[in-house]
């Protein structure tokens, strides 16, 4: 009998389905699927691939309640939340994708520097790379999986996804509109499993785009060396928010609140933790805590603003960073603690204060409903302390003075920052998006999205067809010096050396 998942919901802890375990043969037999499709595939133009996204798009919007009913079930997010974040990014990604994608891909001309070889002409091309495996979590679990596909799909490549055994509905029907959207069958295929289904992704696919936790991401870069194959790696953060005194009150408060909450924090580039400037510290701890207190969590069927954690190892892990940082001598301004009025994974909106860098609520990724503020006496003090971690995947800055902004966003070492701004440089897929130090390497959206789905190829054109080119055999000692007297003519920077030259020249 062969192993199943079963898919509870977050919110009720029901039962949603079961679903058989994809073993390793079948994970090798469906790429083996695959790969004839994929050789058909990207002899389609860009054209066709993008009208059959825009299908893709319209058949999301027509499915959107039944979208909705699945999303939920297997994370417990708001309703609102669906609409609002995957389906909006999955929108706005199809058209970029569908707009952009042959002109990142086009044939580039390279313009030889070199003197001696301007007379060739040289290109490089971009070629699919053939099955992509995409290996995706559990917190965005359409976004990160159909929403991953599109760029490796609109380069001519297939796509196995390995979704998350938490959350695979998701992908299960993203896949199900693709094929009736019209895209060949077994270009995009769903393997449903764990970590040995995983493993099995990584042995047989020809590149490996992986979103999750950064141990699983060093498993992942371990297995894939063995064959040398490509991975992209984007392996969450710790995302800090710095609050000069001169920042708009209202927006910088608004904009943690969302950043930090929104799907439960369980976002990769979610606010995690935040540093103001004394002189208005009190008063922003003090406006965040009136939005929290505030917040509506419950079930997706209620009219309510955050939902459940995905699962109870999530549920645990957050709640044993704030039991920790209460310890040493944090404190609960509002929350710390599971939601008792709530039967499934509600962890309650937290406010932290009197934090520090000995925490883990500080220095690891929490992904939970928590935001933990310090207060710092400097802007200099918020970038080293913003930088005093492992991660750098994310930043936000908040100040009237955006030049002042600007100056602090370039020393924050981090993939991306916004100014007065929170999450957006998720949803705005012409922007690269990539991490630093544990965050990760390799970038979703913009050019290099796309990009890292295909195999560069350089190709050199000779324009006049000489019967022979200099350096060719026979070797002689003419040649050798009039090779030297070229490279002092042409590179040397001295005028005494290249007059030297010039005359070794004319007299061979």
């Amino acid at each position: 009998m062969s192993a199943t998942i079963q898919i509870r919901s977050p919110a009720t802890l029901e039962l949603v389905q079961e679903l058989p375990v994809a073993t390793a043969a079948e994970v090798a037999a469906a790429i083996a699927r695959a790969r004839p499709v994929q050789s058909s595939w990207q002899l389609t133009s860009f054209a066709e691939r993008a009208k059959l996204l825009y299908r893709l798009r319209d058949l999301l919007l027509d499915e959107g309640d039944r979208l909705a009913d699945i999303l939920t079930g297997e994370t417990g997010r708001p309703r609102a939340e669906v609409y609002g974040n995957e389906l909006f990014y999955l929108c706005n990604a199809i058209g970029a994708w569908a707009k952009h994608s042959e002109r990142y891909l086009r044939r580039q001309k390279l313009s030889p520097s070199f003197p001696l070889v301007k007379a060739k002409k040289a290109y490089f091309t971009y070629a699919p790379r053939g099955v992509i495996g995409i290996i995706s979590p559990w917190n965005f679990p359409l976004t990160l999986t159909l929403g991953e596909a599109l760029p490796a799909l609109m380069a001519g490549n297939a796509v196995v996804i390995k979704p998350s055994e938490l959350t695979p509905l998701s992908a299960l029907f993203g896949a199900e509109l693709a094929a009736k959207a019209g895209f060949p069958k077994e270009l995009l295929q769903i393997v449903v499993g764990d970590g040995g289904t995983g493993a099995a992704l990584i042995d047989h696919a020809d590149m490996i785009a992986f979103t999750g936790s950064v141990d699983t991401g060093k498993q992942v870069m371990r297995r894939a060396a063995d064959r040398l194959i490509p991975v992209s790696l984007e392996l969450g953060g710790k995302d800090p928010m710095i609050v000069l005194k001169d920042a708009d009150m209202e927006r910088a408060a608004g904009a943690c609140v969302w950043g930090a909450l929104m799907n439960c924090g369980q976002t990769c580039t979610s606010i995690e933790r935040v540093y103001v400037e004394a002189p208005i510290y009190q008063a922003f701890v003090d406006n965040v805590t009136a939005r929290v207190k505030a917040i509506r969590q419950g079930t997706s069927a209620e009219a309510v603003d955050i939902g459940a954690m995905t699962s109870a190892a999530q549920l645990n892990k957050v709640a044993a960073q704030v039991d920790e940082a209460r310890a040493k001598g944090a404190r609960i301004v509002t929350g710390g603690r599971r939601n008792p009025n709530l039967p499934g994974y509600y962890y309650e909106p937290t406010v932290l204060v009197d934090v520090d860098h000995s925490m883990s609520i500080m220095a690891d990724e929490t992904f939970g409903p928590v935001i933990p503020i310090m207060q710092v006496d400097s802007p200099e003090e918020a970038v080293r302390l913003a930088n005093d971690s492992r991660y750098g995947l994310s930043a936000s800055i908040y100040s009237r003075d955006r030049s002042a902004a600007l100056k602090l966003a370039d020393q924050l070492d981090s993939g991306a920052v916004c100014v007065n701004d929170s999450l957006v440089n998720f949803i705005i897929p012409e922007a690269p998006m990539g991490g630093r130090k544990d965050s990760g390497f390799g970038y979703r959206h913009g050019a290099a999205g796309i990009r890292k789905f295909c195999q560069e190829k350089t190709i050199v054109v000779d324009r006049f067809g000489l019967k022979e080119e200099f350096p060719w055999y026979p070797a002689s000692e003419k040649k050798a010096r009039q090779v030297r007297h070229l490279l002092n003519l042409l590179c040397h920077s001295g005028w005494s050396h290249k007059l030297r030259a010039l005359k070794g020249l004319i007299r061979s």
